[in-house]
């Protein structure tokens, strides 16, 4: 049986204001893949880079990278056999009842993005393990564990025994940071209205699913 990989991240935070460095976007971004070469070929990217001297964190982070190791990254990953899936999240929009806490907002995400991209990652041949980085203390770890799994269990066309799900830091494995990467790519353009691109112009052939989930409201709570 056939098995597909899907590493997620996150960008954005859940500040429900307009007041500097909350960020306007929400977005839930997840890549699938059915080998995870690319995360051996990152690993590798980074020996490189200490070798010429680059200066490089314990792991790839694009928000703290600097650009000429980002241009590395992004050069490794644009020609990728990846797919890139992403349900963006305007937070002035979203109902009281939809942000009375950061699981209920964060599990809308991971809804809406699975309930429409599922059935094109899998199809009931297939196994899939998910892959999520870690968020918040262990405990609080525990309740978004929860809202991914009920997710799946809602949306994927698979039986409960097909699929898995697993938690950790974006340094312990080298594909979160490439989830990492396209999040802030995507980040980058909406937060930007639209200005700044240079990023996302690298992976936009690899964009499968780009979804403004509240693009048609009109009101605006706060």
């Amino acid at each position: 049986m056939p098995r597909r990989y899907v590493f997620a991240d996150e960008a954005g935070d859940f500040e429900f204001s307009r007041k500097p460095p909350a960020s306007k976007y929400f977005i839930v971004c997840a890549i699938s893949m059915d080998s995870c070469d690319i995360g051996h070929a990152l690993l590798e990217l980074r020996r490189q880079l200490i070798w010429g001297g680059q200066q490089v964190g314990a792991y790839f982070h694009a928000s703290e990278d600097r650009q000429a190791v980002r241009d590395r990254v992004f050069d490794l990953i644009r020609p990728a056999d990846i797919r890139i899936h992403a349900t963006v999240m305007e937070k002035s929009k979203a109902i009281p009842k939809t942000r009375v806490s950061k699981e209920r907002f964060y599990q809308y995400g991971w809804f809406y993005l699975f309930k429409f991209v599922a059935n094109k990652i899998v199809t009931k041949d297939h196994e899939l393990m998910v892959t999520t980085a870690s968020m918040g203390t262990k405990k609080g770890q525990a309740s978004f564990t929860a809202c991914v799994n009920d997710v799946l269990q809602q949306t994927v066309p698979l039986k409960r025994e097909q699929w898995v799900t697993s938690f950790c830091p974006a340094a312990a494995d080298p594909c979160i940071q490439i989830a990492d990467y396209c999040a802030w790519a995507i980040q980058r353009k909406w937060e930007s209205d639209g200005v700044d691109v240079r990023s996302y112009n690298l992976i936009a052939h690899q964009v499968a699913y780009e979804y403004d989930l509240w693009a048609h409201g009109t009101k605006h709570h706060y």
